[in-house]
């Protein structure tokens, strides 16, 4: 595989990502161009209210605030170290995250994983529209109507999609410093207005591992599209520092704010957009923050069209983006998200296992064959080592889906699993797979293989 390795820094200017993946990857992102891509993604939108996972977790009594906050950064350092490590791999091999898997799990099991990374992106690009539509009738005080917004949000996002690494490049020259004074504006409003003092009434501990594992799994939802980027990546450690420092210290950040900010809300994530913007300058920040929110979309629309491109490579993604854009944009104007937002939580959870295979595999045979043509060989081990992470996390953490949850909280009761604050879905979802790959990945590497696509 040819890859383009430019130099200068005109050069780099120049350099966007190939029409199909039956071209080389150019390597055009440094250092601060990932950390401004991370850190970006770190804060959103979303994070402020769902920070209430964190502070009052399911069945068990609500944190203090002080002990959420210690949750969000062990979860948050857990979650972004594997995510940074994912990124490595995307840049030593030149391929996308579903295209990676494929030296895991072989081509043809590799198109389950692509599948659900393909719904789920549909499913979280279509969410974010919904939220940037609702953050811009709160900042216009309900003057512009929904679908108003979705359409404005969604046709950002398809042009943001048209030049990938040009969007990457304008995110770290103009929009980190708005994200960032406006993240800065937010936290010290928070601060300097009076809050409950202390613990509240009721407050406990016992979910501290529940809260770890809401925190860790969010990062770790950015893995099966890290390497989409990260293949762009000039050096290995530019991208496990952008995605490990950038999205780690603004997830801390968004988390943090949207902590504070539940403590004034009554931990009611809905009052979070009133309670920022009761804060002195608070419209200004909630507005930039608003309207850069596109970058999530961005990347979720992105990465479901590189996903199909690892089915179908020769296809143009530019064309493809368009498509899934305006799907987007359909889906956020007629369906109720919150219908599929369990079901969306459910395939987030089918890759902590994954990537648990994934770093294990490659620790272990250090990338010896490591084969991503569309002739890689199904490695049943490593489909094995998948299955079983996943089993223990649904036991540690049965969900919400109706039907699905039920059978597997019976059985997680009937082992005597289910119930322990202490115990962490994720964390120990990802110790299963990932023990079970590296004993099981010795057997499965061959002969040392190109990471290419010359077989595609």
């Amino acid at each position: 595989m040819s890859v383009t390795n430019p130099t200068s820094t005109s050069q780099r200017v120049r350099v966007e990502v190939p029409a199909t993946l039956n071209e080389g990857a150019p390597r055009a992102l440094g250092v601060l161009d990932q950390l401004s891509f991370w850190g970006n993604l770190g804060i959103s939108l979303l994070g402020f209210g769902g920070a209430v996972a964190v502070l009052a977790p399911a069945g068990v009594p609500p944190l203090p605030l002080v002990g959420a906050l210690v949750a969000v950064v062990v979860g948050t350092a857990l979650g972004a170290a594997v995510l940074g490590a994912s990124l490595v791999l995307g840049e030593r091999t030149g391929q996308p995250a579903m295209v990676l898997l494929r030296g895991a799990l072989g081509r043809r099991a590799g198109v389950v994983p692509t599948v659900l990374n393909i719904v789920q992106c549909f499913g979280w690009g279509t969410f974010e529209l919904v939220v940037i539509a609702r953050g811009l009738g709160a900042i216009s005080h309900g003057t512009v109507p929904q679908w108003a917004g979705v359409l404005l949000a969604g046709g950002v996002t398809i042009a943001l999609t048209i030049r990938p690494l040009g969007a990457i490049r304008l995110l770290r020259r103009y929009v980190a410093v708005l994200v960032t004074a406006a993240a800065l504006v937010l936290a010290v409003g928070l601060l300097t207005r009076p809050g409950s003092a202390g613990s509240a009434p009721g407050t406990s501990w016992a979910g501290f591992w529940a809260g770890v594992d809401a925190a860790l799994a969010v990062a770790i939802s950015w893995v099966p599209l890290g390497a989409d980027y990260s293949r762009h990546s000039v050096t290995a450690r530019a991208a496990f520092t952008g995605g490990f420092a950038g999205l780690g210290i603004t997830q801390v950040a968004c988390y943090g704010i949207g902590l504070l900010a539940l403590e004034r809300a009554g931990a009611n994530p809905d009052r979070v957009f009133d309670v920022f913007l009761g804060l002195p300058v608070g419209l200004v920040a909630l507005a930039v923050l608003v309207l850069r929110e596109s970058d999530q979309s961005f990347a979720n629309v992105y990465s479901t069209a590189v996903s199909i491109q690892n089915l179908r490579p020769a296809w143009d993604r530019r064309v493809l983006t368009v498509v899934i854009g305006g799907l987007t944009i359909a889906g956020a104007l007629v369906l109720n998200v919150g219908d599929f937002a369990t079901f969306l939580y459910l395939i987030g959870a089918v890759f902590v296992p994954l990537s648990g295979v994934l770093l294990a595999a490659w620790l272990r045979t250090g990338g010896l064959g490591w084969d991503v043509s569309r002739t890689a060989p199904t490695r049943p081990r490593m489909l094995l080592a998948w299955a079983a992470g996943f089993v223990a996390y649904q036991l540690v953490n049965p969900g919400a889906v109706a039907g699905w949850s039920d059978a597997w909280t019976l059985l997680s009761t009937a082992l005597h699993v289910h119930g322990h604050p202490w115990l962490s879905a994720s964390i120990t979802s990802f110790v299963v797979s990932a023990a079970i790959a590296y004993a099981l990945a010795a057997r499965t590497a061959g002969s040392a293989v190109p990471a290419s696509m010359d077989a595609m």
